[in-house]
């Protein structure tokens, strides 16, 4: 079920959504949820070949597996 949202932006940040949107044949609610998942999608996904890069380095992968352990020990700090 879709879900309402109030968004708060300045007219500038408006204007440009208007024209984004309407350059897209979409409307603005429409435009923000399509920008947004894109964004999520992007930013949360790393390509096969950045993850081909990550795979082998052996360094950051130990670092990983050593990080993986101290946090399953409670050994963490978060940080905002």
């Amino acid at each position: 079920m879709p879900k309402t949202i109030t968004l708060r932006i300045d007219e500038d940040v408006y204007r440009l959504f208007k024209i984004a949107a309407s350059a897209e044949k979409r409307t603005i609610s429409n435009f923000i949820e399509y920008a947004t998942l894109n964004y999520l999608t992007e930013e949360s996904y790393v390509s096969d070949a950045e993850m081909k890069d990550i795979l082998a380095d052996h360094k950051l992968l130990q670092s990983l597996k050593s990080a993986k352990k101290e946090i399953k020990k409670g050994k963490y700090k978060i940080v905002a």
